[in-house]
C-alpha cells in the first residue's frame, strides 16, 4: 500500500525550529486547547468537584491542552 502523503522536514538546528511554524503551531494549539479546556470548567464543570476531568481547572486545562496539541500535530497532513 502505497501512501501520497509527503512529511516535510523538520528544521535542523534548535534556533531554526523555534521560528518555525511547525513549532508555533503547536504551542498556539496548545494555548487555545487549554483556554478552551478552561471555559470548559468554568461553564459546563461538575459542581460538586467530584469528576476527574471537570471538577479541577488544573486538570481540564492540561486534557484541553493535550488535546489541542495532538488535533494540531498529527504525523501527516494530506
Amino acid at each position: 500500500m502505497e501512501s501520497s502523503c509527503q512529511v516535510k522536514g523538520k528544521p535542523q538546528s534548535v534556533k531554526e525550529y523555534l521560528k518555525s511554524w511547525h513549532f508555533w503551531k503547536a504551542v498556539i494549539a496548545v494555548i487555545v486547547g487549554g483556554t478552551g479546556g478552561f471555559l470548559y470548567y468554568h461553564f459546563v464543570g461538575c459542581a460538586s468537584e467530584s469528576c476527574a476531568i471537570t471538577g479541577n481547572p488544573y486538570a481540564s486545562i492540561a486534557f484541553g491542552g493535550f488535546l489541542g496539541y495532538f488535533v494540531v500535530n498529527r504525523p501527516c497532513a494530506c
